[in-house]
């Protein structure tokens, strides 16, 4: 299946096909008398430099890992796969996660309606368990000892990867060299790293396409640094730098005057068939992938805010996040029409905390093995369709049903009786107003007023 997905220009950029992209290359035999170490690998100059430290100056043999989550420079994996044999790496490991990702990540954080400080959709966090799961299971192939990743010393993801290692496998040591005194001192800058790379014959771009810097997948692209450091920027023109919230979604005075009629069916909290116009759509990436290209044409699912990081600090963050905007708008509308009141409450209670684990990297835990499956109970009624609208950077729900629905349309009737008596509701009244009766006369004889004695 293809897929078209316009940018924030207008331009129609043809998606890649759906099927499995992973890739697996050997380019000799390692040195057994080195320790292997599995790499979570970009290609970028950050983790290419790295590479090659690590194998040059470290004396690892590294394998280097890159994890397809549907990020849009996936068509360049074979450069990249050549860049990691120059960089000195002995093997590449491309997985095609997409799936996976989608079904067990995504859809798990839409059923917990987990958004971090209310708003932030998890985009980037929900993907670090998914790449460390596999980059754990890739040295266990390996046999390798070591495993290291790219993230800084100030940011969310050297949290998030180190603790799903440790939670799958706490013998497994992981080379941080982004915390490494002798490491920082031999690349103080930018400059520093390509005089390395290049003194390796690694290719490098001399320049930074821009001077932010973007995690894309499948979920959400997320832009933060450079000019978006300073919190009040965009300031007195409104414009985001560079192609900032233009990659998944357009601009609202690009978007359809028409609106995008749809409707999503769900079994149990999760997403199973989506129809629109004479399309109807089945599959977990399939779903996920056309909701993307639908919601971005209609400008869905951008947020600029302001985030408290785990590790201490604040931080301005730009994402676009159109598909998952939709289905967790679509499935709390559903929600509340299949789930008691006060179970809702409780898993409302519950999804905050979810977040919060999500977000600190603890997916791997007891904690959250326990949430997950209250989570599922939770779900276990949330089944039906509900039709939306998607308009001008809005999503709209117009109607919702479900087999397991506990509306009762007769009973809630302003004109039909329905087997609820009317009468009961004095009772009842009377009941809630006990606590409050009491509390007036109590005030009334601290701090004067109406008789105590004729409150009744």
């Amino acid at each position: 299946m293809l897929l078209l997905r316009r940018g924030g220009t207008g331009v129609v950029r043809r998606a890649s096909t759906l099927g499995d992209r992973s890739m697996i290359a050997k380019f000799r035999d390692p040195d057994p008398s080195k320790p292997k170490l599995v790499l979570a690998y970009s290609g970028g100059l950050d983790t290419s430099t790295q590479l090659a430290y690590l194998a040059h100056e470290r004396g690892f043999e590294v394998c280097a890992y890159i994890a397809d989550l549907g990020q849009s420079d996936m068509s360049e994996v074979g450069a990249i796969r050549d860049k990691a044999e120059k960089s000195g790496a002995y093997a590449f490991h491309c997985a095609d996660l997409r799936r996976d990702f989608v079904e067990n990540y995504v859809f798990e954080c839409v059923k917990a309606n987990a958004a971090y400080e209310g708003r932030y959709l998890l985009g980037t966090a929900m993907a670090r368990p998914c790449i460390a799961k596999k980059q754990v299971e890739i040295a266990w192939a390996e046999g390798a000892t070591h495993v290291s990743h790219g993230s800084t010393g100030k940011g969310n993801d050297q949290v998030r990867f180190e603790l799903c290692y440790l939670g799958m496998d706490p013998s497994l040591e992981c080379v941080t060299l982004w915390r490494d005194p002798e490491y920082l001192a031999k690349f103080e800058g930018r400059q520093d790293l390509i005089e390395y790379a290049t003194r390796h014959g690694i290719p490098v771009s001399a320049t930074k396409k821009h001077s932010y810097s973007e995690d894309e997948n499948i979920m959400h692209v997320s832009y933060e640094s450079g000019e978006l450091e300073d919190p009040s920027f965009p300031g007195e023109k409104g414009e985001y730098p560079g192609k900032v919230l233009k990659k998944l979604t357009r601009d609202l005075v690009d978007t359809p005057d028409e609106p995008c009629r749809l409707e999503i069916d769900f079994a149990s909290g999760k997403p199973v068939a989506l129809r629109y116009d004479d399309f109807k759509i089945r599959g977990e990436l399939e779903i996920f992938s056309a909701l993307n290209d639908l919601a971005g044409q209609h400008g869905v699912g951008r947020i600029d805010i302001v985030e408290n990081r785990y590790v201490g600090m604040k931080s301005r963050g730009c994402y676009e996040t159109p598909g998952g905007t939709v289905l967790y708008a679509a499935h709390l509308d559903l929600e509340t029409l299949t789930i008691d009141r006060e179970v809702m409450r409780l898993r409302d209670a519950l999804s905050i905390k979810f977040a919060d684990l999500v977000y600190n990297g603890h997916w791997f835990s007891p904690e959250m093995a326990f949430l997950r499956a209250a989570m599922d109970h939770a779900q276990i009624p949330v089944t039906g369709t509900v039709s939306l609208h998607l308009h001008k950077g809005h999503v709209v729900c117009r109607g919702r049903s479900s087999p397991h629905s506990l509306y009762q349309q007769n009973l809630v009737s302003m004109d039909l009786e329905g087997g609820f008596n009317p009468q009961n509701s004095t009772g009842f009244i009377q009941t809630l107003a006990t606590r409050l009766k009491a509390s007036k006369r109590r005030d009334a004889a601290l701090f004067g007023g109406p008789d105590a004695d004729k409150i009744k």
